[in-house]
């Protein structure tokens, strides 16, 4: 079992910066790939950023790509998500999820292939 809380969402302007994390709990923590997901009002969930377990792969929603980067500390069980030139289009709740996924785009894109969720933590960027 791996338990994961999201925490340093706020308010922010237009062309500021964002920094939300992700502490992941659980004896295999380590192990797994951690992804952002996010959900605006009145829409589905989609992907922003995932890392794979050692660090090593890293993907991005091309919504995100360049503004955006994601990493993790395993020392520290946290997955961090730096939120650079935001935009009123990226306000939404953040989810942090945990998953044993093999370590590709596709697969660690898809919201399904993650076990574990946080309650997620809400940014909103004004105009």
């Amino acid at each position: 079992q791996v338990q994961v809380v999201e925490s340093g969402g706020g308010l922010v302007q237009a062309g500021g910066s964002l920094r939300v994390s992700c502490a992941a709990s659980g004896r295999t923590s380590k192990n797994y790939a951690m992804g952002w997901f996010r959900q605006a009002p009145g829409k589905e969930r989609e992907f922003v950023a995932a890392i794979s377990w050692s660090g090593g792969r890293k993907y991005y929603a091309d919504s995100v790509k360049g503004r955006f980067t994601i990493s993790r500390d395993n020392a520290k069980n946290t997955v961090y998500l730096q939120m650079n030139s935001l935009k009123p289009e990226d306000t939404a709740v953040y989810y942090c999820a945990a998953g044993l996924i093999a370590s590709t785009a596709q697969d660690m894109s898809v919201s399904r292939n993650y076990d574990y969720w946080g309650q997620g933590t809400q940014v909103t960027v004004s105009s």
